[in-house]
């Protein structure tokens, strides 16, 4: 087994040993909201939004971005599962922030080895065995962080699927500090929509 491997295990196998009474949690997320954020390994939403196990769903993608993919996620977390409340949370110095389409489709052309970033550009190690399949995928990069999410919040709110009533706020994580800061513009387009039948 790699190393990697061995300590996953073993973590596990502590965690198992006080795992308690979680196997008992309801599958709907206790505290009724769900949060689409980005995969960097420096965000904890369960620390930076104050989450146990079972509280609330966690939608992980590169760049926390509004892709078909996190919709379908979300609808099925309020219609089967009963979230009310939605956020989108990117945060500072993104990967996304540093390559677009043609950069990323021209890497994985030239080798699918690990790229490295070097004097501010992305460089492949080159050895052939790349594909042309990556110029043909929308990455869904961005060069404007706060526009980006108010971009996800307006596609979210926008859907067809998704009900009118459900708030959606936007912020962006500060990696340096770990504060949210909170994006007006997206949290104002995502704000809930009351239904004519709420108020009769």
């Amino acid at each position: 087994m790699s190393k990697i491997l061995d300590e996953v295990l073993a973590a596990n196998a502590a965690y198992v040993s006080s795992f308690g009474a979680k196997g008992q949690l309801a599958t709907p997320p206790a505290r009724r909201f769900a949060i689409l954020t980005c995969m960097d390994a420096r965000l904890d939403p369960a620390k930076f939004a104050g989450l146990a196990e079972g509280d609330a769903h966690v939608i992980r993608n590169a760049g926390g971005r509004a892709s078909d993919d996190a919709i379908r996620s979300l609808v099925i977390s309020h219609k089967l599962l009963g979230t009310r409340e939605w956020f989108v949370i990117h945060h500072s110095e993104c990967g996304m922030l540093s390559f677009d389409d043609e950069t990323m489709g021209g890497l994985l052309s030239s080798s699918l080895k690990t790229a490295t970033y070097e004097n501010g550009a992305w460089k492949d190690p080159g050895g052939g065995g790349g594909s042309d399949e990556g110029r043909y995928i929308n990455w869904l990069t961005f060069k404007d962080q706060k526009r980006a999410v108010v971009e996800d919040v307006e596609r979210i709110r926008r859907h067809p699927l998704v009900p009118r009533e459900i708030p959606i706020h936007g912020y962006v994580y500060d990696v340096k500090t770990g504060r949210l800061i909170e994006v007006l513009d997206a949290t104002r387009a995502g704000a809930a929509i009351e239904s004519a039948k709420a108020r009769t």
